[in-house]
């Protein structure tokens, strides 16, 4: 029987890249992102014919795709140029845990490989559900769930997007900002007045800066900081963003397991400080 499944595609972000790459799918991919940094060998394997926002139209085109992966609203242009000229485009727009995991498993279902997909979803998810039991350990033991301020561009101030909340709430913390956490545009999740953040009182600042380094002694300089209990306890940390702000593979397995060692040992230590 032939396989209908499509065999040259273009991943225009780096989640399905590194979901293919999982599926011991690669040899499908003929094009990636530019951004894209897992794994590490696509960079060298795969041909880089987008940014985020924008693509070579015409080197994508001659790769001869005949399925092209995209991310969001934001990709919306290179979708319809490519649309245009006669390809096959699924954009994805994931923006919560579930819809992840909706994305992986039509990824995978795609490529011939729906029951491997499920497969790797099952583990993802039953270590999503050891986090939440530890965490409900601790809270059990008297633990305090720190309150955390996750800040995804600094000038302005951006709060984490809805998938690193949620991730954020299993790994053990609350995000002080959960009203803004469903706006999918950073614009709608800037912060402009930095009063507020200090007036919430972060116990822990998690920064990953878009591929900026985070500098927690800038944080801790900043104007009326220095009574915040994040900057007193030196409570300053980064995730890399590829590793949490990529909704994909990274963000539910590397990512969230980031977010949960900084929790748990917070929790921790709240119960030492409490016995002391």
């Amino acid at each position: 029987m032939s396989d209908h499944s499509p065999q040259r595609i273009v991943c225009l972000t780096e989640e399905t890249t590194e979901w293919l790459y999982l599926l011991g799918q690669e040899r499908r991919i003929v094009g990636i992102s530019g951004y894209t940094v897992r794994p590490s060998r696509a960079r060298q394997e795969k041909p880089k014919v987008s940014a985020f926002l924008s693509a070579k139209i015409d080197k994508i085109l001659a790769l001869e795709p005949d399925c092209v992966f995209g991310f969001s609203d934001l990709q919306a242009d290179i979708a319809s140029a490519l649309i245009r000229q006669g390809v096959q485009v699924t954009v994805f727009n994931q923006r919560s845990v579930d819809e992840i995991f909706s994305m992986l498993y039509q990824v995978a279902a795609m490529v011939g490989e729906a029951a491997q997909g499920l497969e790797r979803i099952a583990v993802m998810q039953q270590r999503l559900g050891q986090m939440q039991s530890e965490v409900a350990t601790l809270e059990a033991l008297g633990a305090r769930r720190p309150r955390v301020f996750f800040e995804e561009w600094d000038t302005p101030h951006i709060s984490a997007i809805r998938w690193v909340s949620e991730l954020l709430g299993i790994a053990g913390g609350d995000d002080i900002f959960p009203e803004l956490a469903r706006e999918s545009l950073g614009k709608n999740r800037i912060i402009a007045d930095g009063e507020e953040i200090v007036r919430r009182n972060p116990d822990i600042i998690i920064g990953s800066w878009c591929g900026k380094k985070f500098r927690p002694e800038t944080v801790a300089l900043r104007p009326g900081w220095a009574q915040v209990a994040a900057v007193r306890d030196s409570a300053l940390f980064e995730i890399k963003s590829p590793l949490i702000l990529q909704p994909g593979p990274a963000a539910l397995t590397d990512g969230v397991a980031a977010l949960h060692r900084i929790c748990r040992q917070w929790m921790q230590a709240s119960l030492e400080r409490a016995a002391a």
